[in-house]
């Protein structure tokens, strides 16, 4: 690379990767095809529009590669073509979820999601997103132990009538009853929104409820469990298909990423694998395993334990320390972690009382059952 200074930035995050232990519940790494893919020519193309109907001349081999990430996309969740759309546009997880909602309400409509500090995200209705203020925002909570209250969802639901709820979360650490979901949602009349940006990839490999049963829109990004490149999907029953399309083009979004729809498609290529049900399984299984060490040495774990790949740690209980303090602390260590709110978080998101955990990266990076025991006995050792 001619470009000196960014060469050597690049090297450098490419040292500090190999050197640090990643525990951010968020981030994995992708395969040498994905990075392949997305440092390809197609970043060259513009390609406004569908296939078979672009604004710009030239796209008949990008028209093949959406296609194919399209039916990837519906085979890997064993979706059929007639009853289900996907749309593999969206430059990410938040403009996929905005784009929903302004496909499927108008400004002033009511939503219901997950309150921030109990581990819904900012884009399910939190005051300080544009979702909160656009739409009127109605926020539910987990109850005293960590899970979700489904009586109290239908009670408020039930009271406030939103015209869509919204279930999947960003640091909930237990199965989602997708089922019950869909029960509220038909005794008032809402769409139910599932955003399962970070259980994708258990649910593709058989190891968490699918949402495709119940959920009238899913949407999710293809980052984190996927171990995808940084993109969203948003699968849709077939009667929205030309609302969300029609959203995010012309409505919201321009040229779509080429070379990111292709490594999505790499991607989903690779998930639908034995190895990567294998993978998955490991994944949970090393979550656990933490989650459960942590807790025999004394540490607080948000309910208690975990049936997917993260978990959140009450660390002002267990250590009398901020979850800002303990990732800068723990960042010394080369071991990196993101600070995050637990339920009734009366601190700042900026100086939480927890971490938030996850084992997607490290299991990538093949770490064993031993690594993962002797890396949590390694951060009681620090923190303690």
């Amino acid at each position: 690379m001619k470009d000196r200074q960014i060469n050597n930035l690049l090297k450098a995050e490419i040292a500090r990767q190999h050197k640090v232990v990643n525990l951010i519940a968020s981030e994995n790494k992708v395969s040498t095809d994905v990075l392949e893919a997305l440092g390809s020519v197609l970043t060259n193309k513009y390609s406004e529009g569908y296939p078979g109907k672009r604004y710009y001349g030239g796209n008949k081999y990008i028209d093949k590669i959406e296609k194919l990430c399209q039916q990837r996309a519906l085979s890997l969740f064993g979706l059929k073509k007639k009853e289900w759309h996907v749309n593999v546009q969206p430059y990410s997880g938040s403009p996929a979820n905005f784009a929903v909602y302004l496909s499927l309400l108008k400004p002033g409509d009511k939503i219901m999601g997950l309150q921030l500090s109990s581990g819904g995200h900012l884009t399910h209705g939190h005051p300080a997103s544009q979702t909160g203020k656009i739409w009127k925002s109605i926020q539910y909570e987990v109850n005293n132990d960590g899970y979700l209250d489904y009586d109290n969802i239908e009670k408020l639901a039930k009271k406030h009538k939103p015209k869509l709820i919204v279930a999947g979360y960003t640091a909930y650490s237990r199965h989602i009853d997708f089922r019950r979901f869909k029960q509220i949602a038909d005794t008032i009349g809402a769409y139910l929104m599932v955003d399962m940006s970070h259980i994708a990839g258990l649910v593709a490999a058989g190891e968490h409820p699918s949402p495709f049963l119940y959920a009238d829109v899913v949407t999710s990004t293809t980052h984190k469990t996927l171990r995808g490149p940084r993109g969203a999907l948003i699968f849709c029953k077939k009667e929205f298909a030309k609302k969300i399309d029609n959203t995010i083009i012309p409505g919201f979004q321009g040229g779509p990423h080429n070379n990111n729809i292709a490594g999505i498609a790499i991607a989903l290529k690779e998930a639908n694998t034995k190895q990567f049900r294998k993978y998955t399984q490991q994944v949970i299984q090393y979550a656990q395993i933490f989650a459960d060490t942590l807790k025999q040495n004394g540490f607080r774990i948000i309910t208690n334990g975990t049936d997917n790949h993260l978990f959140v740690v009450d660390t002002i209980t267990s250590v009398n320390k901020t979850g800002a303090e303990v990732e800068k602390i723990l960042e010394k260590h080369n071991i990196i972690v993101n600070k995050n709110t637990i339920p009734f978080d009366t601190r700042s998101p900026f100086d939480p009382s927890g971490i938030r955990i996850g084992t997607a990266c490290i299991t990538t990076e093949g770490y064993t059952t031993d690594d993962v025991y002797r890396l949590t006995l390694k951060i009681v050792g620090i923190l303690k």
